[in-house]
């Protein structure tokens, strides 16, 4: 079966350290993706897009400068990709995603850990599935270098980003031969 992620309720949100004392926090506004899967459910594929100029973080000056050339240079670059590679059974509803992340022009592994909500009918008779992803990177792996050192060494901008993603999925509907 095949699913296509529901760009209202999925949410890819992030968190860095800011100033080594705090915990900014934000998310992309805009994500489409495709997922494939088995005739058991268990996810095959992921490929997901990610507008870069929909980054928000609750503070429209910073936002606009994570949009800048110094962070994901939004204008020249306009979306970040995911690819997955291969999809790890841990048990249960647990899987290891493997995949690609592009941003701007460079592509690097990453490794999410994912649980997956078995699919339930909606009221209008759509099956809709859910899941619940993590992961970390380091910016720097991607070219994203841009910082200051503070006056008692800390640095403005973590390096690790960490990531929830949180996904709702609607099955494709059958193709109906001609």
């Amino acid at each position: 079966m095949n699913w296509n992620l529901d760009s209202s309720h999925t949410t890819v949100a992030f968190s860095v350290r800011h100033m080594g004392i705090f915990t900014v926090r934000g998310q992309f506004k805009k994500v489409a993706g495709t997922i494939e899967a088995n005739e058991r459910g268990v996810p095959s594929k992921i490929e997901v897009a990610i507008d870069a100029a929909s980054i928000e973080t609750g503070e429209a000056q910073r936002d606009v400068h994570l949009r800048s050339p110094d962070f994901l240079d939004a204008e020249q670059y306009p979306e970040l990709r995911f690819v997955s590679k291969q999809i790890e059974a841990l048990g249960g509803n647990r899987y290891k995603i493997y995949g690609d992340l592009t941003i701007r022009t460079i592509t690097k592994p990453v490794v999410l850990e994912a649980e997956l909500n078995a699919p339930v009918k909606d009221p209008w008779g759509l099956t809709r599935t859910g899941a619940t992803a993590t992961g970390a990177i380091n910016r720097k792996d991607w070219d994203l270098t841009w910082n200051q050192v503070l006056e008692f060494g800390a640095l403005l901008v973590g390096e690790e980003v960490n990531f929830t993603i949180e996904v709702q999925a609607v099955a494709a509907e059958a193709s109906v031969a001609a």
